[in-house]
């Protein structure tokens, strides 16, 4: 299976290193090389530097023979780019997409791709903390 990570902060880093763990085909996209440090000098799979707009990047990393996309960079616009470019143009089997506006997470959450909203899940836990009950 073929993955294709775009975005390596704490988050698509971590993601990465899980997927190569259990087997997966790795390829890591981010335009700063410091961020792409965060796989360690001992790192199995592919790293690409550049930004994930730009489809020669998504084309050297692989995603044309992907199996999934995930986007998990500081910006949700480039994020959504990159899912739809994903999903639309190489039509990647699954692609998943962190967005941090709860907004347009629900906007997007029906586009072909799976949203994830970290603030969404944060305003979710604490409100059933506050609120007496268990997180979710």
């Amino acid at each position: 299976m073929k993955a294709i990570v775009v975005g390596c902060g704490r988050v698509g880093s971590a993601l990465a290193k899980r997927l190569h763990s259990a087997g997966w085909e790795v390829a890591a996209v981010d335009e700063s090389e410091e961020a792409l440090e965060r796989l360690g000098a001992k790192w199995p799979g592919e790293l690409h530097i550049g930004h994930g707009m730009d489809t020669a990047v998504l084309e050297a990393a692989g995603i044309g023979s992907a199996d999934l996309v995930v986007v998990s960079t500081d910006g949700d616009n480039t994020n959504v780019v990159v899912a739809q470019i994903a999903k639309s143009r190489y039509e990647v089997p699954k692609v998943a997409v962190r967005v941090h506006d709860p907004a347009r997470a629900d906007f997007y959450s029906n586009r072909g791709f799976e949203v994830v909203s970290p603030t969404t899940m944060a305003i979710e836990a604490l409100a059933s903390l506050a609120l007496g009950g268990d997180p979710a």
